[in-house]
Parts: structure tokens; sequence; C-alpha cells
């Protein structure tokens, strides 16, 4: 069987994000010894919808790939780390097939040995780079019109900001209503613009523009399923 990704959003109720912080420690340890768990991530969110630099401590983000979809159906059965998303305030939890893209993840291509997905549908995109320090205040500077132009996008169904560090490593989760309305953004001037600057002035140490086509949901993200009530 080939392999699948999945992406994990949890909330947890105020009052308990410094608890939630701590366990990340912990989750670290676990997410080392799951059987099947091919590569990961636990990662940090930006504020609602901002993709900027900004910090949301009530939730945490999981990116994660799987030798095949068995060993992810018994993470979530059987993980206590599941089990605690089961009790957070809100917890939504998607399934992925690759649909194209390029780069890496701290050297490791995420795309590599997934099933194939569907072009057509929804899309969910992964954006990561790791910004060399001293491109930061362009990349902030840029950042900021670009995350105003993705809101105002047709077809934009949600996005997070994700992070593996509060500066430096930072990207995106977002998903889209089709590939044809994430290509138009992809298109517009602004990010076009920002899209030659990192080429030019080679703000990126690494990065990676992965595409999924997301299968199957479940739960709620900022109260609703982007996706549509269950899963697919």
């Amino acid at each position: 069987m080939a392999r699948v990704a999945s992406f994990h959003l949890v909330r947890v109720a105020r009052g308990r994000a410094p608890l939630a912080l701590a366990r990340l420690a912990t989750d670290r340890v676990r997410l080392r010894r799951v059987p099947g768990l091919a590569f990961w991530r636990l990662l940090g969110t930006g504020r609602g919808g901002d993709t900027g630099p900004s910090a949301d401590l009530r939730r945490t983000a999981l990116f994660a790939v799987w030798e095949d979809e068995g060993h992810l159906n018994r993470f979530l059965a059987e993980s206590p780390i599941a089990a605690r998303w089961a009790r957070a305030e809100e917890a939504w939890h998607v399934r992925l097939r690759a649909a194209g893209g390029h780069g890496r993840w701290r050297g490791v291509d995420v795309l590599a040995g997934l099933e194939a997905g569907s072009p057509s549908g929804p899309v969910a995109i992964v954006t990561r780079a790791d910004v060399r320090w001293r491109s930061w205040t362009a990349f902030a500077r840029a950042g900021r019109p670009v995350d105003h132009e993705l809101h105002g996008a047709g077809g934009l169904l949600a996005v997070v900001g994700i992070g593996e560090a509060p500066l430096g490593r930072l990207g995106t989760f977002s998903v889209w209503r089709s590939l044809d309305d994430a290509t138009a953004f992809a298109r517009a001037a602004r990010h076009r613009e920002v899209v030659r600057r990192t080429r030019i002035e080679g703000w990126y140490g690494e990065e990676l523009f992965a595409r999924f086509e997301p299968y199957a949901s479940a739960g709620r993200w900022d109260r609703r399923d982007p996706l549509g009530d269950g899963s697919a």
C-alpha cells in the first residue's frame, strides 16, 4: 500500500494553553515511537487566518506522512495523543493524497511514495520555508500585502499559518475549492512579485510547495469543516 499524509489542527480550551504547550515535548517523544509514522512535524499556528508572524498559543498542528492508511487509523484509534485531541475544544483532521509540487521539508521529500490523488475537486496546499536571517525583515514586510491578497482570493476555503519556530521556519496550510482557484491566486500580481524576489534575493535556505487531494475530513476548524460536514 502507498503512503498517505494527514494534517491535524487542534485548539484547546482557554486556560489550558500552558499545559498544551508543555505536552508538546512529551508528544515529540511519543511520536518518535509511533509505528508507520514516516515523517512528522509538530507545529505552532498563527492567530486566526493570519499567515504572517503571529501565534495562537491555544492551537497546534501536526503534519504527518504514514507508511499506509492502516497506521494512521491505528494512531487515531489508539494513541493517547489522539485521545487528548478528542477532548479538545476543537479539532479538525484531513487525509491527503499527493497532487504535485516541489521542494523539501528539513531535507525530506514529503511527496515521495505518497498515493496519487485526483486533480479535480478541492485541493490542500502546504507551503513552508527556512527564511534566512538576513532576509527576515524583507520577508515579513512583503508578506502582509500577500496575506491581504490571499484572504480576498476566490475559492479559498480556509488557511492557517504554521511554523516550527517563531521566526525563520514558517509556512501555510490552505484549502481551496479547486486547483484553478489556487492557481489564480498564485498568478496574482503581489504574490508573483514576492515569488520573484525570493528567487532574486535568495530569501530561503530551503522551501516546499506541496499540493494534495484532501480525500477525507472530520471535525471542526473554526466551528466548521471547510470541506463540508462529515468524511468523504
